[in-house]
């Protein structure tokens, strides 16, 4: 029997939430690489999407979101989908995630595209802000296939309440 005390380390936190409230695909991709990874590890995995964080879970084919002259003018100003996120810096007209992008494909990172279908596919827990969406007008109809219904704060805080882990991206 060894004297050594059990290291923790080795132990698997059972359950991770990440609150995604930015839409810049720099904040996207390790999100989307968190929560693809600790749902690979077995932990049950939520991200819950709130105010920008939700625009790339609109679908790419919808142009302008919204309910009113507001909204709908956010939306023309920050297109909305997960093929159209900017970069925080260095976006350069759109120069920058394109590059980034073909960056990631040379070295075989996933693209946020398939990283989300993989999210969908290991039972990750995708979870809009119901207040955000009414907020920002997007209608539960815009977003992508796999998005679960939309939750408000208190749904997301009981999870991190729960979780081992607990990100803000």
């Amino acid at each position: 029997m060894s004297d050594s005390p059990q290291h923790d380390d080795d132990v698997i936190p059972e359950s991770m939430t990440i609150v995604a409230w930015s839409g810049d695909l720099d904040k996207m991709w390790p999100t989307l690489i968190l929560g693809s990874t600790g749902a690979a590890y077995g932990m049950s995995t939520t991200i819950f999407f709130t105010f920008w964080g939700l625009f790339p879970l609109v679908r790419d084919d919808v142009r302008i979101t919204g309910t009113n002259a507001m909204t709908k003018a956010l939306a023309g100003m920050n297109r909305p989908g997960m093929s159209h996120m900017k970069l925080s810096k260095l976006h350069m007209a759109g120069a920058g995630p394109w590059m980034l992008k073909k960056l990631a494909r040379g070295q075989n990172v996933a693209l946020p595209t398939d990283l989300v279908q993989m999210c969908t596919e290991l039972g990750v827990n995708l979870w809009p802000c119901e207040m955000s969406m009414e907020l920002l007008g997007l209608r539960r109809d815009q977003l992508i296939d796999g998005v679960g219904e939309p939750v408000g704060a208190a749904t997301a805080l009981s999870a991190m309440s729960k979780s081992q882990i607990n990100l803000f991206i």
